[in-house]
């Protein structure tokens, strides 16, 4: 019998591009550092010279923003209970989809809803419209496979392989 996934939490979050543009303008740094990964920052500084006609580096932090606000969702916490805001970065897979590396809280979250026997994964979607952005998270759970029992050590992180 083959079983299923299971959905452990859905979040969403729609923000307001030109809110990530002030507090960039007003603090800059100290603001990139107290929310954002390395690996994010990364990413939307190298749109800071795009020659889009609104500003792509602010919308792509504004998304990676509201991809937090809804995977903390998805875990069921908010920002409480350990989760912190650099817990949760976006990340993209081999193919370009984008998910969520979580660390900390985040992750000790994730392995407690998670299910015995099962491999958590983490589903993101992200979308802009100037002057709005938005993210949608899904977390599901899927069996982990007798052989993958067998040959490496099972992990809860969901992480890209």
């Amino acid at each position: 019998m083959m079983i299923s996934g299971t959905i452990l939490g859905i979040g969403n979050d729609l923000i307001d591009i030109r809110r990530v543009e002030k507090s960039l303008e007003r603090f800059g740094k100290r603001f990139i550092d107290r929310i954002f990964t390395d690996v994010e920052q990364a990413k939307s500084e190298r749109r800071a010279g795009s020659a889009a006609k609104n500003n792509a580096r602010a919308s792509t932090y504004a998304k990676r923003f509201a991809a937090k606000e809804a995977c903390s969702k998805a875990l069921g916490t908010g920002f409480r209970d350990g989760v912190f805001w650099r817990d949760m970065g976006v990340v993209n897979l081999p193919s370009g989809q984008p998910t969520m590396r979580l660390t900390g809280g985040a992750l000790a979250r994730l392995e407690a809803i998670t299910p015995p026997g099962m491999r958590a994964r983490i589903h993101v979607t992200l979308t802009d419209e100037y002057p709005m952005a938005e993210a949608f998270v899904v977390i599901s759970a899927e069996p982990i496979e007798p052989a993958s029992i067998q040959s490496e050590m099972p992990t809860k992180t969901a992480t890209p392989e």
